[in-house]
C-alpha cells in the first residue's frame, strides 16, 4: 500500500513536470520516512526492493552452459520474483535481446516471450527522461559506458542499495548504490 502510494507520487511528479531539484527533495524525504505499527518499526526498504537485478543475472538464469552461474542466478531471480528485486525496462529489453541474437540456437520469440511474461512479477522500472539524464551525470562522474549508467541511474531511482552484476566493478559505489557479482569465485 505505501509502496503503491510512493510509485504513484513518483509517476505524478514525473508526468506534472517537476524539475529534479524538487523531485530529489522528495526522494529524500522519502529516505526519512517511517512509521511504528505495534512494536515494529517500519522504514521507506520495508515497502521498495533493495536490490536491482543486472542483464546477465537474467541471461546466466536462463542459459545452462555454466551450471553454477545459472545455480547462483536462478537463485536470485528467485528472491526477485518474490519481490525482493527491482529491474528496468533497459535491463528487460537487453535480455530479450540477447536470447534472440547471441544465444545459440537463438530463443524463438515464443519461448522469449514466454520467459518475459514470467518476470511479470518482478518490480519493472520504466525509463524516461530524467533516467537518461541521470545516466549521463552517471557516465560523466564514473566514466562508465552508457547503458551501465542507465542501469546505474535505475538503481537509484528504485532506491535500491545494491546492483547485483557481472559488468560494473563490484565493490563500487556509484551514486549511493553498491555494486557485488553474484557470479564472483563461482
Amino acid at each position: 500500500m505505501i509502496r503503491d502510494f510512493l510509485q504513484t507520487v513518483a509517476a505524478e511528479e514525473a508526468a506534472g513536470g517537476r524539475k529534479r531539484r524538487e523531485r530529489e527533495a522528495l526522494e529524500r524525504s522519502f529516505e526519512k520516512f517511517s512509521f511504528k505499527v505495534g512494536k515494529r518499526d517500519w522504514k521507506r526498504a520495508d515497502f521498495m526492493p533493495g536490490d536491482f537485478l543486472d542483464t546477465h543475472v537474467l541471461v546466466y538464469a536462463y542459459d545452462p552452459t555454466d551450471r553454477r552461474k545459472q545455480e547462483v542466478a536462478q537463485g536470485l531471480l528467485k528472491r526477485a520474483l518474490g519481490g525482493e528485486m527491482t529491474l528496468s525496462a533497459q535491463v528487460s529489453a537487453e535480455f530479450a535481446a540477447t536470447l534472440f541474437h547471441k544465444l545459440s540456437p537463438p530463443a524463438p520469440p515464443e519461448s522469449v516471450k514466454a520467459v518475459l511474461d514470467a518476470l511479470g512479477p518482478i518490480r519493472l522500472l520504466p525509463t524516461d527522461g530524467d533516467m537518461v539524464l541521470r545516466a549521463v551525470e552517471a557516465r560523466a562522474a564514473y566514466g562508465l559506458h552508457f547503458y551501465d549508467a542507465l542501469v546505474v541511474a535505475a538503481a537509484e531511482r528504485a532506491g535500491c542499495d545494491r546492483i547485483w552484476s557481472e559488468d560494473l566493478s563490484a565493490g563500487q559505489k556509484y551514486f549511493g548504490v553498491t555494486v557485488r557479482n553474484p557470479f564472483a569465485g563461482a
